[in-house]
């Protein structure tokens, strides 16, 4: 079996690298370790960028995100009942849109199947051999049977625990990282909104969000421990820990319901160097993690993928290789900076376990001074709405 593109990994930024990648006629196949049904079963991020829109309206699958998906044209930083709104259009002259991550995927997925796209899924034993050959390969099996795909490339699109990154030797990488001291306890119920905008709070309590998937599907997160488990959160305990979190005038207002998902999940930053090696290249949390303080996770994909498939194209179509020997150069300079914003929400936002009064102070000196100063507004908000490409 051949493909000029072999991609390990089905979730989005491999689906949208594919697609970018047929449009031009390069032929590409998806392995996913997983089930197509697990892969669209995952709760994510809900956030979008201008540049992941384009890309997704370039390839003529954007109707339901057009439709469906909720344009913002700022959102709201707390502290006490304090609050700060920030507005995009104006400070960075345009929006961000509010549509889940899952249905991204599965809006990929349809194309996928619509334009006949090869997907293998239910992956296993993956291994990507002889990168640093000009005839790399990657092999795996699939229910019993073994299969061997030959292939030009390999694109690492299969998350932080995939097998992609693993193939970069020890002494050629270098893997930047931080573990933050506690997790996001997420709950995604059937009421309406909180606010039309997103919220996120900066409480003597700790951190919580008030997030939004349509007018009839809300994500809402609040800080915890490491050590808590989803059992110990009923559903009750957690609307009365997020109403203590958020401004009064919200917590009165706000609906609660029973609860459709309840998940916890820790915070890092990560970076790998390089995010190439041989032919292989790496894409999204195969190569970075941020907190999802800023929105990023999958933004940041969506910007890897942009650089790798405009090097594809212009290599097979215009034999100009240039854009992929500077892959890892161009995606890790936008990286870093995209690392950055979300470390910097992180820190002005949580309640960390070794925080004195001194940096509580500071955060509130910082929370006031975004609410004077127009300048630094403009800098969080141009970061916030995704910094170009």
């Amino acid at each position: 079996m051949r493909a000029q593109v072999a991609i390990i990994g089905g979730g989005p930024s491999g689906l949208l690298l594919a697609q970018l990648l047929m449009a031009q006629g390069i032929d590409a196949v998806v392995l996913e370790c997983q089930t197509k049904e697990h892969v669209l079963s995952r709760i994510r991020a809900g956030v979008l960028e201008q540049g992941l829109v384009e890309i997704m309206r370039n390839l003529g699958v954007a109707d339901r995100l057009d439709t469906e998906g909720m344009i913002h044209n700022g959102t709201v930083l707390s502290y006490d009942n304090d609050q700060v709104r920030l507005d995009f259009t104006e400070h960075a002259g345009k929006p961000v849109i509010v549509y889940g991550q899952t249905e991204v995927t599965r809006d990929l997925y349809d194309l996928r199947e619509q334009t006949s796209g090869q997907t293998f899924f239910e992956c296993e034993e993956v291994h990507p051999q002889d990168l640093k050959s000009d005839a790399p390969f990657v092999t795996f099996r699939q229910y019993g049977k073994d299969f061997r795909l030959e292939c030009d490339y390999v694109a690492g699109c299969d998350g932080f625990h995939g097998v992609s990154r693993q193939c970069i030797p020890e002494n050629v990488r270098t893997e930047y990282e931080k573990i933050y001291p506690f997790g996001w306890l997420g709950v995604l119920s059937e009421t309406p909104p909180a606010h039309h905008e997103l919220i996120y709070s900066n409480s003597a309590r700790g951190f919580a969000l008030c997030s939004q998937r349509n007018s009839n599907l809300s994500r809402y997160y609040i800080q915890c421990d490491l050590t808590d488990s989803v059992d110990q959160w009923s559903d009750e305990a957690f609307w009365d820990e997020l109403k203590r979190r958020i401004p009064e005038e919200v917590a009165d207002t706000m609906v609660t319901g029973p609860s459709v998902e309840k998940s916890i999940a820790p915070l890092r930053s990560f970076v790998c160097e390089p995010m190439q090696w041989g032919r292989m290249f790496l894409c999204g949390d195969a190569a970075h993690i941020v907190p999802p303080t800023g929105a990023k996770g999958l933004n940041s994909a969506a910007a890897d993928v942009h650089y790798l498939s405009e090097g594809l194209i212009n290599h097979y179509n215009n034999n100009d290789s240039r854009g992929l020997e500077g892959y890892s150069q161009k995606a890790l300079e936008r990286m870093w900076k995209t690392e950055r914003f979300s470390w910097w929400m992180t820190n002005l936002l949580h309640r960390f376990p070794d925080q004195s009064t001194f940096d509580q102070k500071m955060q509130r000196a910082e929370l006031e001074f975004l609410a004077e100063n127009q300048l630094a507004v403009a800098v969080l908000a141009q970061n916030y709405v995704g910094l170009p490409y």
